[in-house]
C-alpha cells in the first residue's frame, strides 16, 4: 500500500513564532508591572515598554509575512491571523497603559493599576504556557480556564477601581486619566481572554 502523503509542512516556524510572542507579552507585562511599583522612579522602564512592544509588531509581522508565503499552513490561515493580532493586542494595550502614565504626567499610581498589571501578568503567563503546548493541541484547558477567571477578576477590579474615582471629590482631571488607564489595562486583560478564545477554537478544530 502506498503511504499517504502529509499535506501538512513538517516546517514548525509559525508555532515557533507564537512561542515568541507569547513570551514578548509576559516581558511586556512584567515591565509594566515593575514601572507602577517604581512610579514615578522608573528609569529607563518606559523606552523598555516600548521596545517590548516593537518586538512584538516585529513577530507579528513576520507571522503575517510568512501566513503570505506559506502555501499550506500547519493551521487556518483565518487562525493564525487573528491569534496573531490577537496576541499583539495584549502588548499593544500594555505599552498603551505604560505610556499613559507618562502622558498624563501621574503623580503617583493607583494600587488597584498594580494589582491590575499583576493580572493581566499573570494571564500572559498562562497565554505563553498554552502557546507552548499548541503544536500538540494537548492540556490547554486549564490555561484558558485560568485566563476566564483571571479576566473575571480583572473587571471586578477595574469596576471597584472606577467607582471609587468617583469618591471624595477627587479632582475631575485625574478621574478622566485613571479612567483612561484603568480602561486600557482591562483592554489587555481582554485581550488575553480572547486569544485564548481562538486557540480553544483550534484546539477544537484540531481534535
Amino acid at each position: 500500500m502506498t503511504p499517504r502523503l502529509s499535506l501538512l509542512p513538517r516546517d514548525s516556524t509559525f508555532f515557533d513564532l507564537f512561542i515568541e510572542a507569547g513570551a514578548t507579552s509576559v516581558h511586556s507585562a512584567e515591565l509594566l508591572v515593575k514601572l507602577i511599583e517604581r512610579w514615578p522612579d522608573a528609569g529607563d522602564l518606559p523606552a523598555q515598554v516600548v521596545a517590548a512592544e516593537h518586538e512584538g509588531d516585529r513577530i507579528t509581522h513576520e507571522i503575517i509575512k510568512r501566513l503570505n508565503s506559506t502555501f499550506v499552513t500547519p493551521l487556518d490561515r483565518e487562525d493564525i491571523y487573528a491569534l496573531a493580532t490577537k496576541v499583539d493586542d495584549v502588548v499593544d494595550f500594555t505599552e498603551e497603559a505604560a505610556d499613559l502614565l507618562v502622558v498624563y504626567k501621574i503623580e503617583a499610581p493607583m494600587a488597584q493599576a498594580g494589582v491590575l498589571a499583576k493580572i493581566l501578568l499573570g494571564a500572559c503567563r498562562e497565554l505563553a504556557a498554552a502557546l507552548e503546548k499548541l503544536p500538540t493541541f494537548k492540556n490547554l484547558d486549564p490555561h484558558w480556564i485560568e485566563i476566564h477567571r483571571l479576566e473575571n477578576e480583572g473587571d471586578r477590579i477595574s469596576r471597584d477601581a472606577v467607582a471609587s474615582l468617583f469618591e471624595d471629590g477627587i479632582d475631575p482631571m485625574v478621574v478622566i486619566r485613571w479612567k483612561d488607564i484603568f480602561g486600557v489595562l482591562e483592554e489587555a486583560i481582554d485581550a488575553t481572554e480572547t486569544a485564548a478564545q481562538i486557540i480553544e477554537g483550534i484546539v477544537i478544530k484540531n481534535a
